[in-house]
């Protein structure tokens, strides 16, 4: 716990840095995407690292499948698999700026892993 603190303690003075770090981390989370697909390819989902959907995909083959669950199923398996990915990449994203800023890991910084 006290080697915590001094982790912490050491790092007040970077404070201005980091928030301007993690100010431009934000902004690239709304650049990264990720896209994934489900059904064979049939539905494609994009995301962003903001988790928002950019945009969701259908094959005129998942439609004329008229099975609406199926569909739903298939939506929903895609935008969760890009939505782990874009994760992914997130975190990646916020690992290489700590990493960057000589941040120590484990202090439990929000986007810090």
């Amino acid at each position: 716990m006290f080697r915590e603190l001094t982790q912490m303690a050491g790092l007040l003075p970077q404070l201005p840095k980091i928030k301007e770090e993690m100010d431009k981390l934000q902004r690239r989370l709304g650049e990264i995407t990720a896209e994934a697909d489900a059904g064979g390819g049939m539905v494609k989902a994009r995301v962003n690292g903001r988790m928002e959907v950019l945009g969701v995909t259908l094959t005129d083959e998942a439609l004329r499948l008229n099975d609406r669950e199926l569909l739903e199923d298939l939506i929903r398996s895609a935008v969760n698999a890009a939505i782990v990915k874009v994760r992914q990449r997130a975190q990646e994203e916020s690992a290489k700026m700590a990493s960057e800023l000589g941040l120590p890991t484990g202090l439990g910084l929000p986007g810090l892993g």
